[in-house]
């Protein structure tokens, strides 16, 4: 970690970054999960879902991008290999193609696990007395809980 005067600890900005790994890996788990299920969706829901995981995964794109870049913020290398978020990551990959109530219930499950980790990570952010990544952080799980009720409504 470089010699970054922020008024955040060298050792909570650590901290914060490990636990911002985490959130970046399972938001890009999360991402690449939402774009397999927009592209191989099928059924009589095909076009609501389609369009759907395509609202997801775009805006996972930015996140992913808002979260790397926080953790640079703090002085800390991002990860950014497949490698690195396997084992990072807290959300389950899917090996096959379910069926599209599946997946709706699948990603249901992987925004509520988003949210524990946000959770998580808010916590250190909040102890380390650092209030910008406590918002980025505030911000995604709400977007993450507000995704997983319309994925709830809809099963």
């Amino acid at each position: 970690m470089s010699n970054i005067d922020i008024g955040i600890t060298t050792q909570d900005r650590q901290d914060i970054a490990t636990g911002l790994k985490r959130l970046l890996a399972d938001s890009y788990t999360l991402y690449l999960q939402t774009h397999n299920f927009h592209w191989n969706v099928t059924g009589p829901q095909f076009r609501e879902l389609h369009l759907m995981f395509e609202e997801h995964y775009t805006e996972l794109a930015v996140a992913v991008d808002d979260i790397a870049e926080r953790i640079r913020t703090l002085g800390v290398v991002a990860p950014g290999t497949y490698k690195a978020f396997a084992s990072l990551s807290s959300i389950e990959e899917v090996e096959d193609v379910p069926a599209a109530a599946d997946m709706v219930k699948i990603l249901n499950k992987s925004h509520e696990q988003v949210v524990k980790t946000c959770r998580e990570v808010l916590k250190l952010a909040q102890e380390g007395n650092d209030e910008s990544t406590a918002a980025l952080v505030s911000d995604r799980m709400r977007i993450h809980e507000k995704t997983a009720w319309m994925l709830r409504a809809m099963q």
